[in-house]
């Protein structure tokens, strides 16, 4: 008798729980207009550092505006995702990036259905050429001179494999046509673009030879910078004749005559279908 008693708990606790997991597969707050506009504010506090104000992309993390993501289809991969973090990313599990606190399963989903309420469909048809962007991207627009992607390019510049799928279209054409913005002044390390090891760097040395590159690492001492030629240098500031960091990036501002419109859109569709797969 007790062990039958004990058979019918267990089975009757495995269907509440198969039940529980059931009813979680549909967002309880979809479309909710209150609840979306609560998860904007929760989204703020434990979100935006990486994913950007507007779930747009924010340096660490991808845009979450877009219909079709990289890791989750569904509201309740979503949910697991945001709970759970993802392995081998930067995507922390609840509660343990340091940014904010744990939240609620009631805050998750109602995060989830504000990135819900920011979604854009892709257009129909991409607005550039991807194959010919990528002919743009290792030849004539001499994007891979300082850029890598898949494994292939330079590495004086950001690497770019992934840019396509944590930036709008509308962030990667704004840094190629402006280039310094997000390496200005005044904004936190953590909000910038591309931080300390992307700032351009001029020193002279002491037998007067002036090296110009990116700073890769620096300390009270001592300072490693990348040079164009992609030659690492680590010098003691100490010897130096002078030392000057700018937040002017190294990157060319690519105006309409030197890139047209239409290949600057063709090289992004190109990062974004490299950023898709």
């Amino acid at each position: 008798m007790g062990n039958r008693c004990y058979f019918a708990l267990v089975v009757a606790m495995f269907l509440g729980t198969a039940a529980y997991t059931a009813a979680q597969n549909d967002n309880p707050l979809a479309g909710d207009a209150k609840a979306a506009k609560a998860g904007e504010y929760e989204f703020r506090i434990n979100c935006a550092l990486c994913h950007g104000l507007g779930a747009r992309g924010g340096g660490r993390g991808p845009d979450l505006t877009r219909a079709v993501k990289k890791h989750t289809h569904s509201d309740a991969e979503m949910f697991q995702v945001i709970s759970n973090g993802i392995p081998g990313t930067a995507m922390p599990a609840n509660g343990t990036n340091g940014q904010g606190v744990g939240m609620t399963d009631e805050e998750i989903w109602q995060i989830i259905t504000y990135i819900r309420s920011q979604e854009v469909r892709a257009p129909s048809t991409p607005l550039g050429v991807a194959a010919h962007g990528k002919d743009l991207f290792f030849g004539d627009a001499n994007c891979s001179l300082c850029h890598m992607v898949e494994g292939k390019g330079g590495r004086f510049g950001p690497e770019l494999t992934g840019v396509g799928a944590s930036r709008t279209r509308e962030a990667i054409v704004d840094s190629v046509r402006n280039p310094s913005r997000q390496l200005a002044w005044g904004l936190t390390e953590a909000t910038k673009e591309f931080p300390q090891e992307y700032e351009s760097v001029t020193v002279v040395t002491a037998d007067g030879k002036e090296i110009k590159g990116a700073t890769l690492n620096e300390d009270s001492f001592s300072v490693q910078i990348m040079d164009t030629n992609e030659k690492i240098h680590l010098l003691d500031k100490s010897t130096l004749r002078s030392f000057h960091k700018s937040r002017q990036s190294a990157m060319p501002k690519y105006d309409a005559d030197m890139l047209s419109d239409k290949d600057l859109e063709d090289i992004v569709a190109f990062l974004v279908s490299v950023g898709a797969k």
